[in-house]
């Protein structure tokens, strides 16, 4: 049966996956995230400062670095997916304008108010609350630009400098968009933001429940053990993720209690040790048990990343990737921690994230206190690691043994 499974996924799923993750729309959805990630991590060392000021009185507030950096995360969208469009469909003499004009229709979509001639936005729609909007405004322009751009009033061998030929050849669909908007928000009134969040709000329910959060965890577990990165559904649940961290922070503002516990955070602070899939303990194995010398050598250099939560080498080297005695403790780890998690912190053991923390190299347990700024986190850090200990530990060893077999018949026939 697995056998079979692994043939079917690297000869027919894998293939089809990597091509729609290679698709220059996803591709542009994902590149326009991660451009912006940054910014976010700006948001998580002010968080990490801000700890301070519970210790020390005299220290500033600094919460205002955040709200411009990590608050302005769907302006970032805005510009940069179909900047990243253009520029992946083969228009990047188009990339800057698309930008900019996403940039203008976002912020006419966030139903601004206009009174006596002076315009005011909500502060909280520039962040990850606005973040969908910012995506369908940005594939709306790239797919209107994207059209446009093989489309010109004149000819091929025209006398007009290229850049004036560019400038009217986008007037036509910059018109058009920047009507569009009008029409939405000033003819019809219809506040883009609040529609989309009702639509969203039941996926971003089921992501919320404890099997919706479990499968958010497994899927990009059980993609990459067929070496399909967990980049491949980022886009997916990531504004699901940065949603509900909005509403941990707003609950959490207002004297309520953080209560969604699916946040790119939680990850952070207790399900990525190591890793996506928690594969710290199975590196300190190889690095120091194994007595495969092939085990023993690749658990020695990729043990150092594995601290600071970079499994690549470790995924592909020792490897776990279509290999049936770590895939399996794997898959077992990736239900079974995010369902411990989503029980310690839904029974009030742990604290919910509620403040950004995407510092995701940060070595554990650090990382579980400062995204959860809870000690108990660190405490269940440590139960967390001797779990995914127990569960890798018996198929480690079978694994180690038939390398260790092969080696001594390797060495005997020499």
């Amino acid at each position: 049966m697995l056998t079979k499974l692994m043939n079917f996924m690297s000869t027919k799923f894998a293939p089809r996956v990597n091509k729609i993750v290679a698709n220059p729309w996803v591709s542009g959805i994902q590149s326009s995230m991660l451009t912006g990630l940054p910014l976010v991590f700006v948001g998580s060392l002010i968080t990490m400062i801000s700890i301070l000021n519970n210790f020390f009185d005299w220290m500033p507030d600094l919460s205002l670095m955040s709200t411009f950096s990590f608050g302005m995360f769907g302006l970032i969208i805005a510009f940069f997916l179909p900047y990243y469009v253009m520029e992946n469909k083969g228009h990047s003499d188009n990339k800057l304008i698309s930008g900019a004009t996403s940039l203008v229709l976002y912020l006419l979509l966030l139903f601004p108010t206009i009174e006596e001639g002076q315009i005011s936005f909500t502060l909280s729609r520039f962040g990850i609350e606005g973040m969908l909007v910012a995506i369908i405004t940005g594939l709306f322009v790239a797919v209107i630009m994207n059209f446009m751009a093989s489309k010109s009033f004149f000819d091929e061998d025209s006398s007009i400098p290229d850049f004036v030929i560019r400038w009217f050849d986008n007037l036509l669909p910059i018109t058009l968009l920047l009507f569009v908007g009008w029409l939405i928000t000033i003819q019809f009134q219809v506040d883009l933001f609040q529609v989309i969040q009702s639509i969203f709000k039941p996926v971003a329910g089921i992501v919320s429940t404890y099997p919706g959060f479990v499968l958010s965890v497994f899927i990009p577990v059980f993609l990459y053990s067929f070496g399909i990165s967990g980049w491949a559904v980022f886009p997916v649940f990531y504004p699901i993720y940065m949603a509900n961290l909005a509403g941990n922070i707003d609950a959490v503002a207002s004297g309520g209690v953080a209560a969604n516990v699916a946040t790119q955070e939680t990850l952070y602070a207790l399900i990525y040790i190591g890793g996506t899939g928690t594969t710290l303990a199975l590196a300190i194995m190889m690095a120091f048990i194994s007595r495969s010398q092939q085990l023993k050598a690749v658990g020695k250099a990729v043990v150092v990343p594995s601290i600071f939560n970079i499994n690549e080498p470790l995924v592909f080297g020792a490897p776990i990737a279509f290999n049936p005695y770590l895939m399996v403790p794997m898959w077992i780890n990736g239900l079974l921690v995010p369902t411990i998690v989503y029980g310690i912190m839904s029974w009030g053991w742990v604290d919910i994230p509620s403040s950004t923390f995407l510092l995701w190299y940060m070595p554990y347990p650090l990382a579980s206190y400062f995204a959860t700024q809870d000690f108990m986190a660190i405490i269940w850090c440590i139960v967390l690691f001797a779990i995914t200990w127990a569960v890798f530990y018996p198929f480690f060893k079978v694994y180690d043994k038939s390398l260790l077999k092969k080696e001594e018949e390797e060495n005997s026939n020499l």
